[in-house]
């Protein structure tokens, strides 16, 4: 285990910039005085912020970066412009470089991706790079991914994908065998495409030792908490994670107008503040930001790009357990030890990274 955490930011990042980024990062050290920050940004604009912090300005580094890549930016013109100078880019090379140990970033999904895949690679064994989110469930919390790093899928990545999700969470949720499931529109083994099926099948009768196959889980088992790992590919996934989303907002926007309708509404609020508040808390999506791009040769974490300082916080800390309790090496030790072709077709690995320089996953 690191007794020191280095993490590189793109503090230009995100919709509200380095304010948010460096306040952030000022949470994040209160609860982890173990880590230091390399910061890439605009001087200028992100000096007089980080003065207001003395305590995290002692473990950062600034340095200065002229560009920064906008939110609506293409993969492809992010990398034209901003590769080897913009913020984003000069984050993602301190961990090639092994000056951090991990690089956090709230800016362009799809650049953030373009760029990490191209400069970080992806590790052996590993075809496409996913992003995995962390879901809030009756249960607890699970994984899901891929929630939009890339279009389609294989039965070859969705098992590589199964493995890194339960290596994820291994260490996020102390599980030495996370149960794993692949989103399916049945739960029956005759349902599906058939990368789904072919996936499963492998999945079923191979031994991997470290997770649990749970066979075929419905859109509406992921909020169940049914499985530990929910295995879907990008286009189905980041459908599920919007559709949550808005799920979330639309029933609190319910519960508000439902609360002040009338008097007798008004008043049963005042005596149910304390349960609302649990609910409130429950649906927050500050407390559980922080996507992790899997598959890479080194470890990228995407905050919302519109969270505020403790949704940033709490992805800077998805971060720090990351590195804390070694995600790569546990993935590393996964990976090579299986065959992960498909049982039935004997497919050869894809050398491509799947990845559309034109199309940006939205995280």
């Amino acid at each position: 285990m690191k007794s020191i955490v280095r993490i590189a930011l793109d503090v230009m990042g995100g919709d509200k910039g380095p304010s948010i980024a460096i306040a952030g990062a000022a949470e994040t050290l209160i609860r982890h005085p173990d880590v230091r920050f390399i910061m890439h940004g605009d001087e200028a604009l992100c000096r007089p912020i980080l003065e207001t912090f003395p305590a995290l300005k002692a473990v950062t580094t600034l340095h200065h970066s002229e560009i920064s890549i906008a939110m609506d930016d293409k993969p492809s013109q992010a990398l034209r412009r901003g590769r080897g100078k913009s913020s984003m880019w000069r984050a993602i090379q301190s961990v090639k470089d092994g000056e951090a140990d991990v690089a956090v970033s709230a800016g362009n999904t799809g650049a953030l991706m373009a760029m990490a895949t191209f400069c970080l690679r992806t590790m052996q064994g590993i075809n496409r790079p996913a992003i995995a989110a962390i879901w809030p469930t009756i249960r607890g919390e699970s994984i899901v991914l891929d929630v939009g790093a890339t279009i389609g899928a294989d039965a070859r990545h969705l098992v590589n994908m199964a493995l890194m999700g339960s290596a994820m969470a291994q260490i996020l949720f102390d599980i030495d065998k996370p149960t794993v499931g692949l989103l399916n529109v049945g739960s029956e083994e005759v349902k599906g495409i058939e990368e789904i099926k072919l996936a499963g099948k492998l999945l079923k009768e191979t031994d991997f030792g470290q997770l649990e196959y749970s066979g075929f889980v419905e859109g509406d088992d992921i909020g169940q908490g049914k499985v530990d790992v929910v295995v879907t590919e990008g286009f189905s996934g980041n459908i599920a994670l919007k559709t949550a989303e808005g799920t979330a907002r639309q029933i609190a926007t319910y519960l508000r107008q439902a609360m002040g309708s009338t008097l007798m509404s008004r008043i049963g609020y005042l005596f149910a503040r304390s349960a609302f508040a649990t609910l409130r808390d429950r649906l927050d999506p500050r407390k559980v930001n922080g996507g992790v791009f899997l598959g890479l040769d080194g470890i990228v974490i995407k905050s919302h790009g519109g969270t505020d300082a403790i949704g940033y916080a709490a992805a800077i800390d998805v971060g720090y357990d990351m590195v804390k309790y070694e995600l790569l090496a546990k993935i590393q030790g996964m990976l090579p030890v299986h065959d992960l072709v498909s049982p039935v077709t004997d497919r050869p690995a894809d050398d491509t990274t799947g990845l559309s320089l034109d199309k940006e996953p939205d995280l």
